[in-house]
Formats: C-alpha cells, structure tokens, sequence
C-alpha cells in the first residue's frame, strides 16, 4: 500500500512539473525515466543559464556567517500605576433615595471599577531586530522605534542567551538608537559598507527576527534608491523587494561582501505583511549619526537656519533658471547662520561646501552633516546670476533648545473675505491691508503687502494653494504695497512674455513662493 501510495505522488509531481509520467512494465518505466532525466537536464540550444551572471548559487555561507551578529531587541514598559491618586479618582457614588431600583445597579457598577483598577497589567512590549557593530565594546545598532519610551530593553543572541541592554543614545529624525551590552560571550560583528556603492539591481540580503521566529534570511534586489516615504526630514531610502516583516525593524540589510548597506525600517503593506516593497535607511546616512550617538550621546547636525521650498517649473522659469535643481529659500530664521551670511528670501542655494543640490531634499542632509562650526563656501542664485557666500554652520539641536524653529501658531479660519481689487488671471480678489484686514485675517503687526481677501475654486491661485489671508509681500522678488501693483505686476509680466509670475507670501508666519501661470489669451 505504502509503495503504491509513492508511486501515485512521485506521478503527481511529474505531472505538476510538466513531464510525461506513466505506469507501464518495467523496461518501459526505465525508458521513461532516462527520458524525463534527459528532459531535466539537458538544456536547450541558445538558452541561458537559469543563474544570471555574477549571482550566487547559494547565500548559504555568507548567511552562516553574518546570522551571528544579528540579534532579537525587546523593549518593555512598566505596568501602569494602580494608584488611586496617580490615575485620577473614581467618580463618587450618586446619591440615590432609599430603596431606590438604581441603587443595586450602581453599587455592582463601582465595585466593578475598583476590581479592575486593582487588576495587574502586563507591561508593553516591543520586538524588533539588531546587529552588532563593535564586538569588543558590545555596541547594537536598532530602529528608535523599537526601543521607544522603554524602561528596560533586552537583546538576544541566535543562541537564545539573552542579556540586558544600556540605550547609548537615539535619534528621532532618523530612526536610530545605539546600545550596549556587557557580556562574557563572545560576539561577532559586521561592518557598516559604502551604501552609495550600490546600484539598482544588486542582491541584498536582509536578516532580522520576524514574529519573535529567530533569526530569519530573506534575499532580494535593490528596487530602488533615494526614495522618500515621508518618514522623516532626511528620507533617503533604499527599496528592496526582500522579503521583510513586522520584527525586521532594526535589522541589517547587507551586500555579497557581508557588509550592512542598510538598516531595515518600514515597509509598505496594505495588510501588515510583506508584499516586497521594505525599506532600509542607507549606511552611509546611518554612519555619522550612530558615531554621534556613541560619541556624545546625542545627535549633533548642522545648521544654518533658513526655510526651504522645491523649485518648481514655473518658479525656475520665473527666476531665468535653466533647470530645477537647488533650494529655494522661503525664509531667513532672524540672528541664524544664513543671515548673517546675508542670504535673502528668494534665494536658491544650488551648492553647498562644495556638495551640488540637485534638489530641495538634498541641502537638510548635506548641512546635517557638516560639521558644527565649520565656515563652508554656498553658492546661490539670485536676481538672474550666480553669487557665493561663507557661511558658519551652526548647531540644529542647540537651535532647538533656544526655540529657533518653533512653527509660528495656527489662527482661526478668517471671516467672510473683505471686498477688493479682482486678479482676473489668477482667480483671485486682493485688497490693501488695515487695521479691519489685520483682525479679520490675523495678519501680525510686521507683515505687510496686499492681503488675499478671496479665491475662485477653479483659478489658478487656488488650484496652487492659496487662501484668503495669504499676504502676497512680493511679486516677481520686487515689494508690492497696494492692488494696484498687484496689478501693474501682473500686466507686465504678460506683456513681457512671462509664463508664470512668482509670488511670495505670507499666512501668519509661514513665508513661501508660488509661481502662478499666466494663461495666454486667443
């Protein structure tokens, strides 16, 4: 029964591969087997090999050798006060006449409440993963999110040893914490790689510890580079489409050569699984930052106080601009490094210290790693021509503390909009600015321009953001102080060809630059 039952499955396997099996005597059976061996493995003229080029036949070694320095990170909370006084009292008993039919229903009620104030709670727990990168001094590399607003956080090895760990120091803004552990056990640990080495295309491996399974290897290709999941002011992710899960936080992604490229951080997952779409943040932007954590507890990143937009299109166009690359600077932060290095709003920065910013999101990491103190050369575009200024950089954390970018407060939605001048082209009603305007819009004491008193839904101030009680303080880097140059503004930019005119305003704080298109006429 037990061979007749092999035969049938071994025919069922054959078949699911696509080959002939059948059951007849036994020379026929022979035939038929060195036929269908031949059919496996003969391979057919002009076909390549199933294994591209330069691809491993196997991550068996290079996994045996880095799954020991990858560990499991579990942080824990402690349990929640079952103090009366720290929790806040319990409502008092409602007074209620004798014999009343409600007087039963509450007092079942309230002793309920207490049973379940004096119940234990179990403390919170966070999973994730870890890697070793000082084997002497027992550093771990994690996600910040793993060991968040713990109280204790614990590390264990791929030999299940488990040993408490000391949080060295975390970084919010990039997702990192260092930590370290003191342990007679011997550790291995992996070093960081080149992350900007890497081109889309090349095999990664991720290793981590999913669902608390142990030590897990999943392997991939770099999908893409430089993404930006909007996860923090300096994303610069790699995608992989290695299999990564709840519990890979932390983890290391590494190349062929075992080195950590990448510090596997979030996927994008409709259902909370992997659906090959991870993301890791690059070695090379984790490297400075976990130095700084080891070395000072605490990050320290450059700064040099300026507001920053994209340069768009029609902002580029506007300013005689070529392409679209640099930052633009929608705002100058009062006593910070960029004014005293006598940048203006309007500016673009298209180099710093000797570093091209192709885009917006590249001058927060450029500066953020810099050095503090460091006097560095910037080069801006301003008023149709390239300029340069020095520029000392100054320290982001330490602007924080002092409340140097402390976003200026929300206002109330403004009243029904004040009757004004009509900017048929944009779709848009301005007026002067009074007293009245200044109440009615919350427009402070220091702004002044023409106010937005209205916007049509379908024109094209507001298909580019703007409200009533956005201050339009200049047109085309030139001050506006009435409708009237709104609209002398305007005319002069259709007259002189203009595509688009570049407006910069202000709502109650928040300075930026809008290029408005100018439609063309019959």
């Amino acid at each position: 029964m037990r061979k007749d039952l092999q035969v049938v499955l071994v025919i069922a396997l054959l078949a699911a591969a696509g080959v002939p099996a059948m059951c007849h005597a036994a020379n026929e059976g022979k035939k038929d087997a060195a036929k269908t061996e031949e059919a496996v493995i003969a391979k057919p003229e002009g076909k390549t090999s199933p294994i591209p080029p330069g691809a491993p036949a196997t991550f068996a070694d290079i996994a045996h050798d880095l799954l020991p320095a990858v560990v499991n990170v579990s942080s824990t909370q402690k349990a929640a006060t079952n103090n009366k006084e720290e929790q806040g009292q319990m409502p008092e008993m409602p007074e209620l006449p004798p014999g009343s039919p409600f007087q039963d229903f509450f007092e079942e009620f309230m002793n309920r409440q207490g049973e379940g104030q004096n119940a234990p709670s179990l403390p919170a727990a966070s999973l994730g993963s870890g890697f070793v990168i000082d084997a002497d001094k027992g550093y771990i590399v994690t996600n910040n999110h793993v060991i968040a607003d713990a109280d204790e956080v614990r590390v264990t090895f791929g030999d299940d040893t488990t040993v408490d760990a000391k949080i060295i120091g975390k970084d919010e803004k990039m997702d990192l914490a260092v930590l370290q552990v003191k342990t007679d056990k011997k550790l291995s640990a992996v070093p960081f790689g080149d992350s900007d080495k890497m081109r889309v295309g090349d095999w990664v491996l991720a290793i981590g510890n999913p669902f608390g399974l142990g030590g897990t290897v999943t392997a991939g290709i770099i999908s893409a580079q430089q993404r930006n999941i909007q996860a923090g002011p300096y994303d610069d992710f790699i995608q992989t489409d290695a299999s990564i899960n709840r519990g890979n936080s932390g983890g290391p992604m590494f190349d062929l050569s075992g080195e950590v490229i990448g510090i596997n951080t979030a996927i994008f997952s409709p259902s909370g699984g992997s659906v090959g779409i991870g993301f890791a943040i690059p070695s090379n932007l984790a490297k400075p930052v976990v130095n700084q954590l080891i070395e000072f507890g605490k990050t320290r990143r450059g700064w040099i106080g300026v507001r920053i937009q994209v340069v768009t299109e029609e902002i580029a166009e506007s300013l005689g601009l070529d392409t679209t690359h640099g930052a633009m600077v929608a705002s100058v932060t009062p006593g910070g490094p960029a004014e005293k290095a006598k940048l203006k709003t309007g500016d673009i920065i298209t180099e710093f210290d000797g570093k091209t910013v192709n885009a917006m999101r590249n001058l927060p990491r450029i500066v953020a790693e810099t050095p503090i103190d460091k006097t560095v050369e910037l080069k801006f575009w301003r008023n149709g021509k390239q300029e340069t200024a020095k520029i000392k950089v100054g320290e982001l954390e330490k602007a924080e503390e002092e409340g140097l970018l402390d976003e200026t407060a929300t206002a109330e939605t403004p009243k029904a909009p004040s009757a004004g001048t009509v900017i048929e082209q944009f779709g848009m009603t301005v007026g002067s600015i009074s007293e009245t305007t200044r109440k009615e819009f919350n427009i402070p004491a220091d702004v002044n321009g023409v106010v937005v008193t209205k916007v049509t839904a379908t024109g094209e101030a507001a298909q580019k953001g703007l409200t009533p009680g956005d201050v339009i303080v200049e047109i085309g880097q030139q001050p506006v102080d009435s409708p009237k140059a709104v609209e002398d503004a305007v005319e002069t930019a259709e007259k002189g060809g203009k595509s688009s005119v570049l407006f910069l305003l202000n709502h109650e704080g928040d300075v930026r630059f809008v290029a408005l298109k100018i439609k063309k006429k019959d």
